[in-house]
């Protein structure tokens, strides 16, 4: 029977690093500041918004939001993000998705510096994790590769499998892997025999959007899974498929219609894994963490400029 993997101590580390580095710039008289560009009223973009702006608060260091309408034009926006790469007190951009159809998210977020790019979604970044050079890399696989270091200090030849090949999650991911010296295994819709290839895995990520997907028979007894998945189940069948009756999950499916649910059926998993990240709670936190993290050092880098 496997253990929830907990990543509260790890989102305290992290956190606590930010911090730290935080107090650091300021007695050295830089102020980390981070600008993040919101378009439309979407409602789980506020809340997310209103967490990365409180959270910097928190760790004492600058941040503002700027909230655009959803009317606003492609060429207004660039000249936003342009205006902040020019402005030396700005250390961070962060551009909240999604963006309205009219405007091409691709050639806004290209368009961020990539040394103010805290997402790590430019390609300047995207290469620069891919050759192992130093730059800012996607939050979400970083604070994964963070927690996975502190269940498992010696990775060196461990099979990790990644299941989802996404630009946000997947790839860099792999990449963060080999450079631990990791074998590395991405599985994909293309995969053939993916469960007998995940059941080699001494480390399980899984990163597709398909609720409920990896379950006991794609593990190996033991394996570490962290399950980046967040889906929302408003099916009845699929709910009683992947949960207990008395669970909690259950509880709060009965109560509001729906309810959110990983990549990974965690009561199967639980039975064969070794540690499995529960959704939510689990690896949505390290990403915020690892966010003020990559804050710290965009604004440590402007400083060697």
């Amino acid at each position: 029977m496997a253990e929830i993997w907990n990543t509260q101590p790890t989102v305290d580390r992290l956190l606590s690093e930010a911090k730290s580095g935080a107090e650091r710039l300021v007695q050295a008289g830089l102020i980390p500041k981070l600008t993040v560009v919101r378009v439309g009223n979407h409602p789980a973009s506020r809340v997310y918004v209103q967490k990365k702006v409180q959270m910097c608060q928190d760790l004492g260091f600058g941040s503002d939001h700027l909230q655009f309408e959803e009317s606003i034009s492609e060429s207004e926006l660039l000249a936003t993000i342009i205006g902040l790469n020019n402005d030396k007190t700005v250390h961070g951009i962060l551009v909240q998705l999604p963006l309205p159809d009219h405007v091409n998210a691709e050639k806004i977020l290209n368009a961020i510096d990539p040394d103010k790019d805290v997402d790590g979604f430019h390609p300047v970044n995207v290469g620069r994790l891919s050759i192992g050079q130093d730059g800012l890399f996607p939050c979400t696989p970083m604070g994964v590769m963070e927690l996975i270091r502190d269940a498992e200090p010696q990775l060196s030849g461990k099979h990790a499998v990644i299941v989802g090949r996404s630009n946000i999650v997947g790839k860099p991911m792999a990449q963060l892997l080999l450079q631990a010296n990791c074998t590395v295994s991405i599985l994909h819709s293309r995969t053939q025999n993916p469960q007998q290839l995940a059941r080699q895995a001494d480390i399980v990520v899984a990163a597709v959007g398909r609720p409920g997907l990896i379950d006991a028979d794609w593990l190996k007894p033991g394996a570490l899974v962290a399950d980046v998945g967040i889906n929302e189940l408003t099916d009845a069948d699929q709910v009683a498929r992947f949960t207990a009756p008395d669970s909690k999950k259950r509880s709060a499916f009965e109560r509001n219609g729906r309810v959110l649910y990983g990549d990974v059926n965690f009561d199967s998993a639980m039975q064969v894994a070794g540690k499995v990240t529960p959704v939510p709670g689990g690896v949505g936190p390290l990403t915020i963490a690892h966010l003020m993290v990559n804050c710290i050092r965009a604004a440590e880098r402007s400083r060697h400029e």
